[in-house]
């Protein structure tokens, strides 16, 4: 009997992307001196798979040629988006609205403090270096600010700069610099969110209960009445308002799908109910759909830059990358410690939703072991997307 083995179209596709969420959590599970990448880990297996078999992934699928691929990774990067920031909103809503009011200041200087600092390294990279390399003004500056964006994991950063360059050629310029810096964007607030609390020796147990403090005043509302049995409508009901509302622009800025969705999240998880029909998602249903989400969007995100990465990857770029990522994070910290006297989980929490890092509040919530960290995130989210967007553009409107 002869036997043949044949995978072919989207099953390819879909098969590539599982593969990659189980090697990526085995990598994950590595632990050295208590650090782990978590699932982060599937970030780099992406990543990887991107460097090295991007190419075979575009022949395996000829009958939809390389674009097909293309479109289909946006969609799971996407579509993991959603579900990850719908489901923390959700999470997050019950105690936002108490904790916004309690630390309102706070958080509206931390995203700004961040999101400066951030733009202050991208400027002096840009001023510093700029002078030894051969490319124009304009061109070393659209690849600094695709770092700036990469390394504060900036998607509308990202668009925002594409879209104010003046030709296509830079814009290219700015993806590849994004997709440098993304690398470390990500792995780098990983691993911060972990080892302070090693490095400060912290009882994570009386964190816990200083943060339950700051929410013990929200009570979670809901109806009697359930849509259905895990609540997947309400949570579907949530991404498609938060699509339309991520839409709406006002002049060249939106909240676009990331923040659309978590405002939705929020709005619904806050209020909790309509009348006697519930609107809260079961708990274990919550926790899976951000599970899920964010393997999705680290797949779709990490395959798409490593396709490109060794490309056009210079060790220069790599170590502003750097730089851009962990000066404002760090001063952040500090600043939220010092100056602002936020308790540790609100502080981590806060910076990586200052950093706008989506896998870095998985990782936080793994850590602290409480859901509660991500009301933080998402007070701080806004404002240092808000902020990122308008920096990245003035500098490229400047230094050019």
């Amino acid at each position: 009997m002869h036997v043949t083995f044949s995978i072919a179209g989207t099953t390819f596709l879909v098969f590539c992307v599982f593969a990659i969420a189980a090697a990526g959590y085995l990598l994950g599970r590595v632990t050295i001196q208590g650090v782990s990448l978590g699932t982060a880990g599937v970030f780099v297996a992406a990543l990887l798979f991107g460097c090295f078999c991007y190419g075979s992934l575009s022949e395996q699928l000829t009958v939809a040629g390389a674009t097909f691929v293309t479109d289909g990774l946006k969609i799971v990067e996407n579509l993991g988006l959603m579900f990850f920031v719908t489901a923390v909103g959700f999470i997050a809503g019950p105690g936002f609205v108490h904790n916004f009011k309690q630390n309102f200041k706070s958080y509206v200087c931390l995203g700004l403090v961040i999101t400066l600092f951030g733009g202050v390294a991208c400027v002096l990279c840009i001023l510093i270096g700029r002078s030894f390399t051969g490319l124009s003004h304009a061109e070393f500056t659209a690849i600094l600010v695709g770092l700036l964006a990469g390394a504060l994991t900036s998607t509308p950063a990202f668009s925002a700069a594409k879209a104010t360059v003046a030709t296509a050629e830079l814009e290219s310029l700015v993806s590849v610099g994004y997709g440098i810096a993304y690398l470390f964007g990500v792995v780098g607030v990983v691993l911060f969110v972990q080892l302070i609390p090693k490095l400060t020796h912290a009882d994570l147990d009386r964190e816990r209960d200083r943060l339950t403090q700051v929410s013990q005043n929200a009570a979670r509302r809901t109806g009697r009445v359930c849509l259905d049995e895990f609540g997947l409508m309400p949570l579907a009901l949530a991404i498609v308002c938060g699509i339309v509302v991520g839409s709406c622009k006002v002049g060249n800025f939106s909240l676009t799908t990331t923040g659309g969705c978590l405002l939705a999240g929020l709005v619904f998880g806050h209020f909790g109910r309509i009348g006697p029909v519930n609107l809260m998602p079961r708990d274990t249903t919550l926790k899976a759909m951000r599970e899920l989400g964010l393997v999705l969007f680290l797949i779709g995100a990490g395959v798409a830059g490593g396709s490109r990465f060794a490309e056009f990857f210079h060790p220069i770029y790599f170590v502003y990358g750097i730089l851009m990522t962990a000066l404002p994070m760090v001063v952040g910290y500090l600043f939220a410690k010092h100056v602002l006297k936020l308790s540790l989980l609100n502080n981590l929490g806060s910076i990586t939703g200052g950093m706008t890092s989506t896998p870095a509040l998985g990782t936080l919530i793994s850590v602290a072991k409480t859901e509660q960290v991500a009301a933080a995130y998402a007070a701080t989210y806004p404002i240092a997307l808000l902020s990122v967007v308008v920096i990245s553009q003035v500098i490229i409107l400047v230094l050019s």
